[in-house]
């Protein structure tokens, strides 16, 4: 009996270890690159591209036209592990909006407007 209580002290010490080094990127903001802010670029495959952020492990990309406040339509929502994404969009005004993630922690969005002509 003993020793299933050492072993669930070591797990238990092991998992809140674990919870111990997850870095906080809450006050870490996503560097975008493109589209940039009131880009207008030429209808087709869009390529969205930003910086990694130290320590994320995932990022969550939407994109809404017109935008998030008066969406029409949420275009995407994904979850990917890169830094880049393609998505073909028609013509028309767009926001776009990306986060890092990490297993304890998230920043805000970084949002930029832009326009496919």
């Amino acid at each position: 009996m003993k020793k299933t209580g050492a072993l669930l002290f070591i797990l238990f010490s092991f998992i809140n270890c674990q919870a111990i080094f997850v870095e906080d990127i809450s006050n870490t903001s996503v560097t975008v690159f493109a589209p940039t802010q009131n880009a207008k670029v030429t209808s087709g495959v869009i390529s969205f591209n930003w910086d990694s952020v130290e320590e994320a492990t995932l990022y969550q990309l939407q994109v809404a036209s017109p935008n998030f406040t008066n969406a029409a339509q949420l275009v995407l929502d994904t979850t990917i592990t890169k830094t880049a994404f393609s998505k073909d969009l028609a013509k028309g005004n767009y926001q776009w909006r990306v986060k890092a993630i990490n297993s304890g922690y998230q920043t805000s969005y970084t949002t930029i407007s832009f326009e496919v002509q």
